[in-house]
Formats: structure tokens, C-alpha cells, sequence
């Protein structure tokens, strides 16, 4: 679970919050530890977090340099920078809820060099164990609740997962969207 969750993060195509709501589920059915479930999900997203930031400090961040040097991409790139110092922390915590979010945004954080020990790993650790609560929450009550049947937690743990990505998806770009006067200009 955990390598499937650090893929997850780095690579939006495995499906990691669906292995931690399955594997809550069996935990509620005494087959897996939930607390297990929990420290394991928190860190396979923590290590995929961090391997993403790292993948965007080192690699992205000089195809940037190079593909992005036009004034207008600056813009764009000096923009997320701002964006990340003035909501770094909340912008990391409500990214990690969004399938595909949580990458693009650790990759970013790497490249614009939101920095790592100060501000970084503490949000993406508050990220990553608030995350793994709640998908592993979703699995275990939805599990006691429906002990009998297994199929229906999980898809009920799937179709909730994917409105509170989008409902988080709608109060974040909210929450963090610039007036029309600071944010870049769209080609």
C-alpha cells in the first residue's frame, strides 16, 4: 500500500487513496490494523510528496528555466512563487484532497524552490496525515456499517472521495485565486 500511495503522488495514475479506503474496509472487518492502514498512507504520500518536490527542484526547474524564459512565463512562474510564500501551507493541505492537484502542485513547489525544511515538509506532513485520516475513516465506519457487503464501502468510499476532491477543488481555487490585477496573463 504505501509504494502504491508514493506512485500515486508522484504519477496520478495508481490508485492510491482507493488502496487506503480498501484496505480501511478490511480493517474494520478485522483483517488489517487501521492504525497500520493510517501510518502506512501517511507515509506513501509523504515519500511520493517529497519525491515529486524533489523531481521538480532538481529536474523541472532547469527545463523550466529553459522552455519558460519568455516575460509572460516568468510572470507565471514569479506568480505561483508568490502564491506558494503568501498560502503555502493551505495550498499544500487542500492540494493533497485533489487527484492530480497534489503532483502538479508538489512538482511546482520544487521548481518555483518553495523551500523544503521551513515550509514544505511541515504542510506536506500536516497534508499527508490529515489525508490519510480521512481516507482511511471513509473505508473503516463505511466498513463496520456495511460489514456484510464489501462492494458497496467501496464504491460509496469512492464516489465520496471524488466530491470531496471536487468540493475541496472549488473552495481552494477560490480561496487562493489572485485579483485579475496580480494573477498572469493566459495565451
Amino acid at each position: 500500500m504505501l509504494a502504491v500511495v508514493a506512485g500515486d503522488a508522484v504519477l496520478p495514475l495508481l490508485p492510491g487513496e482507493t488502496i487506503v479506503i480498501v484496505a480501511a474496509v478490511l480493517a474494520a472487518n478485522g483483517r488489517l490494523n487501521i492504525a497500520l492502514v493510517v501510518i502506512a498512507a501517511a507515509a506513501g504520500a509523504l515519500a511520493g510528496d517529497n519525491a515529486a518536490y524533489a523531481i521538480g527542484r532538481s529536474g523541472l526547474r532547469r527545463v523550466a528555466d529553459r522552455l519558460l524564459s519568455s516575460d509572460k512565463n516568468r510572470t507565471r512562474q514569479d506568480w505561483a512563487r508568490d502564491q506558494l510564500k503568501r498560502h503555502g501551507v493551505w495550498i499544500i493541505v487542500v492540494a493533497r484532497f485533489i487527484p492530480g492537484g497534489r503532483t502538479a502542485t508538489t512538482y511546482v513547489a520544487g521548481t518555483v524552490g518553495m523551500p523544503w525544511k521551513q515550509r514544505f515538509l511541515p504542510a506536506d506532513a500536516l497534508a499527508c496525515v490529515v489525508w490519510a485520516a480521512y481516507a482511511a475513516a471513509l473505508g473503516y465506519f463505511g466498513g463496520a456499517a456495511f460489514e456484510n457487503n464489501l462492494w458497496l464501502p467501496m464504491l460509496i468510499g469512492a464516489g465520496v472521495s471524488a466530491l470531496v476532491g471536487a468540493a475541496v477543488s472549488c473552495c481552494g481555487g477560490r480561496c487562493c485565486r489572485p485579483a485579475a490585477a496580480e494573477g498572469p496573463t493566459r495565451a
